[in-house]
């Protein structure tokens, strides 16, 4: 698509140089919890310090629309690059997401992936947070149509629990892309008349040069644990989770944000003084200001510790991530009962 209209000649001009970068690069297609909230929502930050570091700028990033859940909507990526092409920018990049930081959604990646294929887009899938689902027999069907995707990005120190930090990036391409992409081919450092196979030399592939042997830990702990050791402990979170939401239901002053397709468990407390006033004009704007109090509280006592955050038009919920694999259902019994004592008198 970037050979549809001539590149420009730069002629070592800032402005003509800019205009060919834009020209060449246009924009990057990214995902967005959107839903009835103002045009300012914000995307995953990372994709948008990915283009301010590659030079094309921030906005350069275009959001699509989600649904209630938080899954991208196909359509709305179709007519985003629609849209983008009639501007006269050329679209090169779809990130979408297995696993999003507060409701922990999965989008559809074979329809987002029947849309990069008609476009020729790269597909790339964030999968930091659920890419480990895959190691579930029982689970690895929210990931489906991941195979089609370009390249992944994965955090074993996330859902499996390996040491900080513990990232991979996977990649469709089997032509040392990396190699091409990064390798400087320094001669100080990276000899070619070693007496071993310089292939094993990956230094010159990454961005920075020095850095920590992180896939040591998951070789580790993968050795340790086996195949069967880690999707037991995928299994074990999901069921947790399970008993977790099931245990809610049972209580009074509880109220999930949303049914979890994940571990991450997004709910409200209630305290006592506003059970029963759903209907109340001022209800959402005093039930936002509960969990700031009750995490004030449980820190100052030591006693437990869960994040919570706002998310487009709700107001501050707690998000349990139920994910440490020496959890226990006698844990999330105490979390339960913590939190009524800490919030009993609110």
């Amino acid at each position: 698509m970037a050979d549809s209209k001539p590149l420009l000649s730069l002629d070592w001009d800032p402005v003509a140089a800019e205009a060919l970068l834009r020209d060449v690069f246009g924009i990057v297609v990214d995902e967005v919890v959107w839903k009835g909230t103002r045009a300012t929502e914000k995307c995953h930050y990372s994709i948008k310090k990915g283009a301010a570091f590659l030079g094309l700028g921030t906005d350069s990033v275009r959001v699509v629309m989600a649904d209630e859940r938080g899954k991208m909507i196909p359509e709305d990526l179709e007519r985003q690059i629609s849209l983008a092409e009639a501007e006269g920018v050329v679209p090169f990049l779809v990130s979408a997401t297995s696993g999003t930081t507060v409701l922990g959604a999965f989008d559809p990646l074979e329809a987002i992936a029947d849309v990069c294929q008609h476009h020729g887009l790269w597909l790339h899938v964030d999968a930091a947070w659920g890419g480990s689902v895959l190691l579930s027999q029982t689970h690895r069907h929210l990931l489906d149509g991941i195979q089609r995707a370009d390249s992944v990005a994965w955090n074993p120190h996330k859902l499996l629990t390996a040491g900080l930090q513990c990232s991979a990036l996977l990649l469709r391409d089997t032509t040392n892309l990396l190699k091409r992409c990064h390798g400087s081919q320094a001669s100080y450092l990276f000899q070619q008349d070693k007496f071993y196979d310089v292939a094993l030399d990956t230094g010159d592939k990454v961005v920075q040069c020095g850095r920590r042997v992180d896939c040591l830990k998951l070789w580790l702990m993968w050795k340790a644990q086996g195949g069967q050791g880690l999707e037991r402990r995928v299994d074990q979170a999901f069921a947790l989770a399970g008993y977790l939401v099931e245990e809610m239901k049972k209580r009074e002053g509880f109220e999930l944000v949303m049914e979890p397709e994940f571990v991450n468990v997004c709910f409200w407390f209630v305290p006592p003084s506003l059970r029963g006033k759903q209907g109340s004009l001022d209800y959402s704007g005093r039930l936002a200001k509960v969990a700031p109090v009750l995490k004030e509280r449980m820190v100052k006592e030591g006693s437990m510790m869960i994040g919570y955050q706002p998310h487009g038009t709700r107001g501050n919920f707690f998000r349990m991530i139920v994910a440490n694999p020496a959890l226990t259902q006698a844990d999330l019994d105490f979390l339960l009962d913590e939190l009524e004592r800490l919030g009993q008198d609110l």
